[in-house]
């Protein structure tokens, strides 16, 4: 059984309440998993995200997640994925400080539109993994202009039936974005994939080690 560490993040806005699958002595990578909208029930238990750790814990990897400010024990307060993106780098600046290994991220809806934000600048981060694109939520609309510039290897996985992610937009957006890429939809599966995780962690699976020497 793998250690499970409980602990917090010295965070822009506060404490970060963090937990982490410890990883095998041999680990090639260190990885960060973020998790959907705080307002709408998001924390780093959602089945989405902790499924995506155990495909990613599955190669020996250590998995940080991390509750978002104001989400959970984390302290301070909501701050529309502006303040959030302070957040996944405190994350990615813990992990690079604890392990100084090379990076994935990988982030599940608000979690990936917020944390590509950070991870595609970030030269640590060697691939991402974003699930459940969100394009059109409400009146919220995600930009991702910034890809355009991510040339590091990228995994788009939505499900065919995403009702925050049309096929077409994400489309659009994948094509905006440089090689080395991949775009996978699960057939039949909605945003948070019921019933399709396991096609979800297949996919991840299969990817990773034709994006990254393992």
């Amino acid at each position: 059984m793998a250690e499970i560490r409980t602990f917090f993040l010295e965070g822009t806005a506060g404490r970060l309440e963090a937990v982490l699958n410890a990883g095998a002595p041999e680990a090639q990578y260190a990885v960060l998993v973020c998790h959907p909208h705080p307002l709408y029930g998001g924390t780093f238990h959602n089945k989405v995200v902790y499924h995506a750790m155990k495909a990613l814990h599955g190669f020996g990897f250590p998995v940080l997640r991390f509750n978002f400010r104001g989400t959970g024990l984390s302290e301070g307060r909501h701050d529309q994925g502006n303040g959030e993106v302070d957040d996944v780098r405190t994350a990615l600046d813990w992990l690079d400080q604890e392990f100084h290994l090379p990076l994935i991220f990988c982030g599940f809806s608000f979690g990936a539109a917020t944390g590509l934000r950070a991870a595609c600048p970030d030269p640590r981060v060697k691939a991402v993994i974003s699930l459940g694109t969100p394009v059109e939520v409400d009146d919220r609309l995600y930009r991702y202009s910034f890809l355009s510039e991510c040339t590091k290897p990228k995994l788009f996985i939505s499900g065919s039936r995403d009702e925050f992610s049309p096929k077409e937009k994400l489309e659009e957006i994948f094509a905006e974005a440089p090689e080395p890429k991949k775009l996978v939809f699960v057939e039949g599966a909605g945003h948070f994939f019921e019933k399709k995780l396991d096609q979800m962690q297949a996919a991840i699976r299969e990817w990773l080690p034709t994006a990254l020497p393992l």
